[in-house]
Order: structure tokens, then sequence, then C-alpha cells
């Protein structure tokens, strides 16, 4: 089948010289990539710039042997994955697997202070130190999963939902409304709300604890094959 995994993070520019980005190393999604190929699917793999080893490490998976990834490209900011999401849509994709850490939060409005302690704008290519407290507005991102079906609307569609703060419980109501609110057919639960291992949660309400990533990969594949 053919499948497109996203991975990594995007980032969000300040000015031409500084960003805004996540932690996401972009390492779960592009294993998943390579697990999906090794088992016979036509893989494209969507990976965030800022990921770094990753992305050798993806682009080397696209070079070697019979099962390889087919296809590696690479997003920087949120705009441009949802540029490339996109312009796959006119491919016959059978499941998209959406692990891909987008930000929440893109650059708005920059202000300084001046010395008489009003605020103006700062444009700039490269805001300076000596301009001092800068003041930036954060807006957020559109939300790509909530795009999925529209893009791909016959396609098995997994999310992932990363959360850090409440209960493996509420880690689990939070994956629910995701698949509900962006018709998406799965949602993985992970981070340190959910603890260790991962809660895979169907659009049926039937959830699943996988131990590690052997045991998620298997039932993610399963779960296009049926």
């Amino acid at each position: 089948m053919r499948c497109v995994v996203t991975a990594g993070p995007t980032f969000e520019p300040l000015d031409q010289v500084r960003r805004l980005t996540n932690f996401s190393t972009g390492r779960l999604g592009t294993e998943l990539a390579r697990y999906l190929a090794a088992r016979g699917h036509d893989v494209t793999l969507l990976i965030g710039q800022q990921a770094g080893a990753q992305v050798r490490l993806a682009q080397a998976a696209a070079q070697l042997g019979e099962h390889r990834i087919q296809r590696v490209e690479i997003f920087s900011t949120t705009s441009d994955l949802s540029a490339k999401l996109a312009a796959l849509a006119s491919e016959p994709i059978a499941a998209v697997f959406h692990a891909a850490a987008v930000s929440d939060f893109a650059f708005g409005k920059v202000w300084v202070r001046t010395p008489e302690g009003e605020f103006i704008e700062a444009r700039r290519d490269k805001i300076p130190t000596e301009l001092g407290t800068v003041l930036a507005e954060l807006v957020p991102t559109p939300k790509l999963i909530a795009r999925l079906r529209e893009w791909f609307p016959n396609a098995r569609l997994v999310g992932w939902k990363y959360e850090v703060e409440g209960t493996r419980a509420e880690a689990l109501k939070r994956a629910k409304q995701q698949i509900d609110e962006c018709r998406t057919d799965a949602c993985v639960a992970n981070g340190p709300a959910y603890g260790a291992g991962f809660g895979l949660v169907l659009a049926t309400g039937q959830v699943a604890h996988l131990p590690g990533e052997s045991e998620l990969f298997e039932r993610l594949e399963f779960l296009i094959r049926t």
C-alpha cells in the first residue's frame, strides 16, 4: 500500500537567523517508515529539516535494499509541510501516519521598548540585541491534522497525541477528541502524561496498550491491512 509518514519538528522563523522549534527528533516516525517499507509498503517520508541525524538515516534508507523508503522529502515550516501534504493529495494514498511535531505557534508581530517605555514594532532581517527587551507575539498555527481528511478522503489516518500533563486516562481522552474532531481513524497517545509505552485509540473507542515500538508498529501495519 502507498503510505505517507510525517516525522520530526517544524520550525517558525523569528527573523532571518532565529527560529522557534521543539525537541522532536523524528526518530519514531523514521523508524515507522523503515518498518513499513520493510513490510513491502510504498512509503513516502516527510521529515523535518531540524531532525538532523534522522534525516541522514532516512536518506540512506531510501538508497539501500529492495524494501527501501521510496521517497524522502524534507520540510521546514508548518506551511511547507502543509504544501507537501497537499501535493500528495492527488496520489492514491492508502494511509497517512502523522507523527510530525508541528509547531503550535508561529511568530506574529515583534515589538521593542523605547527608552520612554513605549512599544514599537521591530521590522528587521536580524533583530539586534542592542534594541534591548523584545516582546514577541505568538499566534496559533493551522492544525494540519484537521485537513488530512480533506486531502486524503479514502485513506486510513493516524494521528499522534503527545501529552505532558495529566493522567493516562486524560491523555487517552484527548486522543479520542482528536479523532472525533479531525475525522481520523486512530490516534497514538504517548508522552509523560501517558507514561511508558503507547496507547492506540481507535475511532470506535477501543484502546490498546502497546508496551514498545515493535508492538506499536505491528499494530499500525495491521490497521492499514484490515
